[in-house]
């Protein structure tokens, strides 16, 4: 019996803003190398995660995983 392989993105970031109804905004910060200067900086950015319970606040740690569209923009919800 084949195991089905779960192909889903799964992130850690830091909220940055609480102020929709169930749906945080999440800062998601990653190292990359420049490719002409090899130089390595941290880029940022933004994804509005679902958050059922409303239970996140600004500057909490959390873990998203990628899901279906919830709306247009949110296609990542809160795994804590």
């Amino acid at each position: 019996m084949e195991q089905k392989k779960d192909n889903k993105k799964k992130l850690q970031g830091r909220i940055v803003s609480d102020a929709m109804d169930k749906t945080v905004v999440v800062a998601v910060e990653t190292l990359k190398t420049h490719k002409k200067y090899n130089k390595k900086f941290i880029s940022t950015k933004k994804y509005k995660v679902h958050d059922e319970k409303n239970s996140g606040k600004i500057g909490d740690l959390v873990s998203i995983v990628e899901c279906s569209p919830i709306s247009k923009d949110k296609t990542f919800k809160i795994v804590e």
